[in-house]
């Protein structure tokens, strides 16, 4: 495991300083980006004008907001999204609205877009086994802790995350065993 946290922050750094970015149009004129996406990009872009739909009227919960202050320093998120997908276009923006209202920096997230066959540079949608998104992985130490895929399992993908990273930072419970007495 420690052989792919070394793996990641290498591909990490490297892409970062590349800068591997492919900005496609479709037919259809829709732009979506394929690569490493900004948060500057995506609220300044007229192309993806949802962007800023999607949190004018968000609130995120406070009890979210709260797991993800105490984590703020102690996590990293890697986000595969789609920008040609609905549920990317809903998720994402509400998302980055979670992690400005903790605090989290930027540096902290990283986003990685896909294709319409969920493929990105550098083989990392199949690294990460990235097969629907978005897909928001929560990542300790290099590790990964939890994961959730579009909506989650309960439909309320911002509580879902916020579970996850509030056991990245609880204290490990260690084992507790009683000798027996004779």
């Amino acid at each position: 495991m420690k052989k792919w946290s070394l793996l990641l922050l290498a591909f990490i750094i490297t892409a970062s300083a590349t800068a591997q970015t492919q900005e496609v149009t479709e037919p259809s004129g829709q732009k979506y980006i394929k690569g490493f996406i900004s948060k500057q990009k995506l609220a300044t872009d007229p192309a993806y004008g949802w962007y800023h739909r999607q949190t004018e009227d968000f609130t995120p919960e406070a009890t979210v907001v709260d797991a993800f202050k105490k984590a703020k320093d102690s996590v990293r998120i890697l986000a595969f999204s789609g920008l040609w997908c609905d549920d990317t276009k809903f998720i994402i923006p509400r998302f980055y609205a979670i992690a400005d209202a903790a605090g989290m920096d930027s540096s902290r997230i990283v986003m990685l877009g896909v294709d319409r066959d969920k493929k990105t540079i550098e083989l990392m949608s199949e690294t990460f086994n990235v097969t629907l998104v978005p897909t928001i992985i929560v990542l300790k130490n290099g590790k990964e802790v939890g994961r959730v895929v579009e909506y989650g399992k309960t439909g309320m993908f911002d509580r879902e995350l916020a579970q996850i990273v509030e056991s990245a930072v609880a204290p490990a419970k260690t084992a507790v065993t009683k000798k027996k007495t004779k």
